[in-house]
């Protein structure tokens, strides 16, 4: 095996990371919690949740990355006690890995389609009957669907066969730079819209009645759940920044930071999206229809609807695009770790078979819409999302805190001296009881109760 590759510079890695984490769940689904769970109220106990939950989860993945210089897989095989099976669980992270990509091409797809709508004119002067129908001939047609995601796995595939540096690295800081500017100026233009005040009292001023509405319990749970899937924890997806970075910081001022950018980019989403649709009297809601409904409705009345439109389904596909090359580039170091292929082999097998298996899913909105896993109405996508979201990430993301807090795996010492290791923040020894009791706890829980909650 050749000298493992490493990342250019502290920023590339700074935004490598963010970019992963930051997805269109920030987009289409943290707004419209932040507003009905309470809004400011709901962002605090956000932030508190992120800090004392999400940022100690991904030291944890920073740190058996950056001590192994491996991916997840081998990480584990290299850093467990002899004769312990740790690594097995690596397996699952793979398989994660993979098939988080194989229904967010499709989503990534949807968006792209979208930026060319809205490029076109397409949504100019349009009726929501019209726009609502746009939305259901896409999804109808599942030509649509595969060139699309098609498109959106060739780019990926691309980047990462022109290096970690030259094409991953480059690329994410280009797209995550644009992607903070384009948000700025929607943000502006969004709070300067009549009638946006609204909005914005409705999304972030402290509201203890949407609170006592929703339910403390809920609320607390929301703020809990969001606060762990924004990083994407659990299979590897950050461990693999780890090993590619030095010693010279500390790892919790930079997880800090991804986890502050991420929250940025989650916030500001809100101040584009829930203003826009006060000051268009339409009701902003959540996950696709938000999206693909609502705001090509805002953007079909406003002024210059067509430059805000495609500027924002840009910011979209910028924000999935970046995910997707993140997660992709796990996929290919575990194909270049396991097999030592070279880079470009890794990067056209795994598009491949990414490619192939994201056809079930584009196929589940149209032709195999009758496959209905789990629960009525339910399509591929869904069950693939569930197995990622309320199985592999909580139950991956328990089994990495077990795995460094533990005598039995690589144990409480090495974790907390990798963390600390080089300038900036450190991690104290005085938490060895929290991180021992309370956050295998509070991760067993999310992985139950998102189970038992998915199915009531």
């Amino acid at each position: 095996m050749g000298e493992r590759e490493s990342l250019g510079s502290r920023m590339g890695f700074i935004l490598l990371s963010a970019g992963c984490a930051i997805g269109i769940g920030n987009v289409w689904r943290f707004p419209y919690m932040v507003g009905e769970y309470g809004g400011g109220l709901f962002v605090i106990a956000y932030i508190i949740f992120l800090l004392v939950l999400g940022v100690p989860i991904l030291t944890m993945e920073y740190a058996i990355g950056r001590s192994s210089r491996l991916s997840i897989y081998l990480a584990y095989k290299k850093l467990e006690p002899k004769g312990t099976k740790w690594h097995i669980t690596g397996i699952f992270a793979i398989i994660g890995n993979y098939l988080l990509l194989m229904f967010y091409s499709v989503v990534s797809g949807w968006i792209l389609r979208y930026f060319v709508f809205s490029l076109l004119g397409y949504f100019e002067g349009q009726s929501p009957e019209a726009i609502d129908t746009l939305y259901r001939e896409m999804m109808t047609s599942p030509s649509t669907l595969i060139i699309f995601m098609v498109i959106t796995m060739l780019i990926t595939v691309v980047v990462a066969s022109m290096g970690l540096q030259d094409g991953v690295e480059k690329i994410t800081k280009i797209m995550m730079v644009m992607l903070i500017v384009i948000m700025m100026f929607l943000g502006i233009r969004s709070l300067t819209l009549p009638g946006a005040h609204e909005g914005v009292k409705f999304y972030l001023m402290p509201n203890v009645e949407n609170v006592k509405k929703a339910g403390l319990g809920n609320v607390l749970y929301g703020a809990l759940n969001q606060s762990f899937f924004t990083l994407s924890l659990g299979i590897g997806g950050m461990e693999i920044f780890g090993s590619y970075i030095k010693k010279d910081r500390s790892l919790v001022g930079e997880a800090l930071i991804v986890a502050g950018l991420d929250t940025f980019v989650a916030i500001v989403a809100g101040l584009i999206t829930i203003p826009a649709c006060f000051a268009y009297g339409v009701s902003p809601d959540s996950g696709p229809s938000l999206i693909f409904l609502t705001l090509p409705n805002v953007f079909a009345s406003m002024r210059g609807g067509r430059i805000i439109g495609s500027l924002f389904f840009l910011f979209m596909y910028f924000a999935a695009l970046s995910t997707m090359i993140g997660v992709f580039e796990n996929d290919v170091s575990f194909l270049i770790d396991l097999f030592a292929v070279k880079r470009k082999h890794a990067a056209m097998i795994a598009g491949i078979v990414i490619t192939l298996g994201s056809v079930p899913c584009a196929l589940g909105f149209n032709v195999l819409s009758f496959i209905q896993p789990l629960k009525a109405g339910n399509t591929i996508m869904d069950l693939e999302d569930f197995i990622v979201s309320n199985l592999l990430l909580p139950i991956g993301s328990l089994i990495c805190c077990l795995f460094c807090v533990t005598k039995y795996g690589w144990g409480f010492d090495n974790y907390l001296e990798e963390v600390n290791g080089g300038m900036g923040l450190k991690l104290s020894r005085k938490l060895r009881l929290y991180f021992k009791t309370v956050l295998p706890a509070v991760l067993l829980f999310l992985s139950v109760y998102g189970l038992i909650s998915y199915f009531k």
